[in-house]
């Protein structure tokens, strides 16, 4: 088998269950335009701000892509490239791309709010508080690995360092002149078209000019550009720089594609499926938690709930941004999967150990893409590149969706103290930023991280669950939201347990018992939910 076969299966597939799959979800959601969204109806030129629905896409696509559609899927070819790409796909279309796209529907009727706030109105207060302190704790976790990530990346890549200021500078400019001629015709393709161009050159422009400084003045650096873009206006700098950067990921496809056209490798990794792995457990539920951006992943409702539903300027939007986003991303897993099939099972484990997933994505693609004349030294570098730009993204958006989930927690106290300080930007984000910093000073993180991908998916589930309760109490059929939160409860309840097993046998008491933690706080938020259920439902502005 070649790897042609399987890259046109997958597309035709996506593109399929877009139009689809796709149209029926649209349809059990009664997606309409009747109704302005929140963008228009809390328009403050901050967080509410109508965008034209491409921009929104790469603000959406750059936020929940990262690095974690290339990482997760390579791990999970551990277990068989087949299994790999059977739940990336059909993960992606009935799992994922329904999970996001309900997540962004729910708040566009809940004037944009978080699934928290979506819970505290239909399940009960408690349920909201103890959603947003998980989403809270999980968003620091996040920001404190992130800002640790990449403060390493760029001392040890100064090139990617320049080249992310460049980018930054670049968006800053962009969305200046972007809305100065907001309504010239043809004025933003043109924009687009020349703010592209421009970032591939300061690709090139951050080998020339490496930036050398020391480990905690990045940190330092990161933590001040990650406040800045989460007080100032979305049109300012976080939405023209995800646009721009989503560019990186859609050029990176498109030479991956065209690449494997042309160099038409073959697939040489073998078809066995381990359903147990010494290094990493059973099939089951690991290989479901190992690949979750490229199938399903709970951050894609913080963001689809937080900084995209803020923005979306027609309702209908949300099927291009929410299903299609997801859609891209699961096809980029597929092409991450690609990357390493191109090599003997006794290879791809001796890398995985020595190299990692993201050296081996980027050696692997590059070598695809020198098919096409580029050195390969340059294709590596320019792979390399762009998956460090992603994780800056990452790092913004998350400050930005830890500062609403801060704000929104504190939102109905009635103490006109508590709500002045909690409901000022400036003061939630210094919060986010000096926990963050916490996080990193203490070490913690590097603890912590491990129990991250059972957190995520059980973050998926639950806002499956919270959706599946909306839609009931608008007497709305729920079935295609139900079986896959049952599915990722299933998993997430399964992960949990045996990370508390195996942590408590090797004495990480404290792993155990947060996982523990997590494990009884799914069971109580579905008690909290079958409390609601029972209740006759009620007819809800929906």
């Amino acid at each position: 088998m070649n790897l042609i076969v399987l890259l046109l299966f997958s597309a035709a597939f996506l593109i399929a269950a877009y139009f689809m799959y796709g149209k029926f979800v649209s349809r059990k959601l009664n997606i309409n335009n009747l109704t302005k969204t929140p963008a228009h109806q809390l328009k403050d030129d901050i967080d509410y701000v109508p965008t034209k629905k491409f921009i929104v896409l790469g603000h959406h696509f750059a936020s929940i892509a990262g690095a974690g559609p290339i990482i997760g899927p390579i791990i999970a070819v551990t277990f068989g490239w087949i299994p790999a790409v059977i739940w990336i796909l059909l993960g992606g279309v009935f799992f994922g791309a329904v999970h996001d796209t309900t997540s962004m529907v729910a708040s566009l009727r809940h004037k944009g709010k978080s699934i928290g706030v979506i819970i505290q109105s239909y399940i009960g207060e408690g349920g909201k508080k103890l959603f947003l302190l998980f989403s809270f704790a999980t968003l620091i976790l996040i920001v404190a690995v992130f800002a640790d990530i990449i403060a390493k990346t760029f001392v040890k890549n100064p090139e990617v360092a320049s080249a992310s200021g460049l980018f930054i500078l670049l968006a800053i400019v962009f969305g200046r002149v972007n809305k100065a001629f907001e309504n010239k015709k043809h004025a933003f393709l043109i924009l687009s078209v020349i703010g592209v161009t421009l970032m591939y050159l300061f690709i090139f422009l951050g080998t020339q000019i490496p930036i050398l400084l020391n480990y905690g003045v990045w940190v330092g650096l990161l933590m001040a550009y990650s406040f800045l873009a989460s007080v100032t206006p979305m049109t300012f700098l976080l939405q023209p720089r995800d646009y721009l950067s989503s560019f990186l990921l859609y050029g990176l496809m498109i030479f991956a594609i065209v690449g494997i056209l042309v160099a038409n490798p073959e697939v040489k990794m073998d078809n066995t499926v381990q359903f147990h792995s010494e290094s990493m457990g059973y099939l089951f539920p690991v290989l479901f938690v190992t690949v979750a951006c490229g199938a399903i992943s709970g951050f894609h409702s913080l963001v689809a709930s937080g900084t995209t539903s803020k923005q979306i300027d027609k309702e209908t939007d949300a099927k291009v941004i929410g299903f299609g986003g997801m859609l891209i991303e699961s096809f980029l897993a597929i092409i991450s999967v690609g990357a390493v099939i191109i090599l003997e099972r006794a290879d791809y484990t001796g890398l995985l150990l020595t190299e990692g997933p993201v050296n081996m994505f980027a050696d692997g693609l590059g070598y695809i893409i020198s098919s096409l004349g580029i050195s390969e030294n340059l294709a590596v570098t320019f792979v390399a590149l762009t998956i460090s730009a992603f994780a800056l993204t990452t790092l913004d958006t998350c400050t930005r969706l830890a500062r609403f989930t801060f704000q929104e927690y504190f939102e109905n106290i009635e103490s006109p103290k508590v709500q002045k300080v909690s409901q000022n930007r400036f003061i939630a984000t210094s919060v986010v930023i000096v926990l963050s910093v916490l996080m990193l000073l203490s070490g913690e993180f590097s603890m912590l991280w491990p129990i991250f991908g059972s957190a995520n998916q059980l973050l998926a589930a639950l806002a499956l669950l919270a959706v599946t309760v909306w839609l009931y109490k608008i007497k709305q059929s729920a079935t295609f939201v139900i079986i896959p939160m049952f599915f990722m409860f299933t998993v997430t309840l399964t992960s949990l347990f045996f990370f508390a097993w195996e942590n408590y046998n090797k004495g990480v008491y404290a792993l155990a018992i947060i996982a523990g933690i997590l494990f009884l706080l799914s069971l109580v938020l579905i008690r909290l939910a079958f409390r609601s259920l029972r209740k006759n439902p009620e007819k809800v502005n929906s």
